[in-house]
């Protein structure tokens, strides 16, 4: 892969450019939009199904945007995307905002995905060392906690662009700026200060964890929060962990097992159905046996879980009158050296 192309850049840092395989006979290229490479193997598929985040306009007025969000109207792919925008930018960065109530006001707290990576993180124990990388980043607070842990360079990869976009305006402005849902329609425009201490080590990419452009070994951690019931393989993520770690590197998985056929095919779901086997459709000693070698006929080889915790709590905030709250089964494992 070489930099073909320079269209724009601030202080070094690429903003729009083009990236092209280094093969003669691929020819193969892939945009940089705002900063972030778009590396996967269907380049026009993931542009043309994310038009809406690409194009989408930051300088209007939270007035406007409310605007506009009426007469798109509920279950548009605008009010889509800024549900799920509010929904995990709460989540990653609510803990920063000024604004967000206090605990004794009984309202959710921010901060279910960091807590999860950081049980992960404490059952997998001494890390060896070596570049992390966050499969599904979401919007990236958890790529900035893996970077202050372990003092190492972190990348973090997802294919939602709107998500991508919110992440590298964090690690270039070190302000956060999302709106958050108030009900049905209504969002409040939330803006603050994200103290950005390593913003050096850390980026952001597009690229599907089931087809990822690194080589194997690449990773001594990798950390995969809230992703195993949002791929189209679930079974090969722990696969994809094992080839991107270096010997003796740790692996965190998370997943409240939150199964839906719009991201994977049932037959693909790890437990979650077929009640009448011998796991009585349970998710969590399946995949257990993924990470214990022979275990499974899908077991991983040369990936050995290290530890587990059952439940960890992760509230999701909705709206102003509805939150989810899971139990989110974190595991370890670690790469054999």
């Amino acid at each position: 892969m070489v930099l073909s192309s320079v269209l724009r850049e601030v202080d070094d840092d690429v903003l729009e450019g083009v990236l092209a395989c280094s093969r003669p006979e691929c020819q193969l290229e892939f945009p940089i939009i705002d900063g972030a490479p778009i590396l996967v193997p269907d380049v026009r598929g993931v542009i043309s199904q994310s038009l809406l985040p690409l194009l989408a306009r930051d300088d209007l007025s939270p007035t406007m945007v409310g605007v506009i969000g009426d007469c798109a109207g509920p279950s548009s792919a605008f009010d889509t995307m800024r549900q799920q925008l509010s929904l995990y930018a709460w989540d990653h960065y609510g803990d920063l905002d000024p604004q967000e109530p206090a605990a004794e006001t009984g309202a959710p707290r921010p901060g279910g995905a960091r807590a999860c990576l950081a049980a992960g993180l404490s059952l997998a124990g001494d890390l060896t060392g070596g570049p992390a990388i966050d499969l599904g980043c979401s919007t990236g607070r958890l790529a900035f906690d893996l970077a202050e842990r372990t003092g190492d360079l972190v990348l973090g990869v997802d294919l939602n662009l709107a998500m991508i976009r919110l992440a590298r305006r964090v690690l270039t402005t070190g302000r956060v700026d999302y709106d958050r849902r108030r009900v049905g329609l209504v969002y409040d425009r939330r803006s603050f200060a994200m103290p950005v201490d390593r913003a050096a080590r850390v980026d952001f990419w597009v690229a599907d964890v089931l087809a990822l452009p690194f080589a194997i070994e690449s990773f001594g951690l990798v950390a995969a929060v809230n992703l195993i019931d949002c791929i189209a393989a679930p079974a090969a993520l722990p696969g994809v962990a094992a080839d991107l770690l270096r010997p003796g590197g740790s692996a965190v998985f998370a997943t409240p097992y939150d199964w839906s056929p719009s991201a994977a095919a049932v037959e693909g779901w790890i437990g979650g159905h077929s009640q009448r086997a011998p796991h009585g459709g349970a998710s969590e000693p399946l995949m257990t046996a993924l990470l214990t070698p022979g275990a499974h006929p899908q077991s991983v080889e040369g990936l050995r879980l290290v530890g587990e915790h059952p439940g960890v709590s992760w509230q999701l905030r909705l709206h102003d009158r509805a939150t989810m709250h899971y139990a989110v089964h974190v595991l370890a494992a670690r790469a054999d050296a």
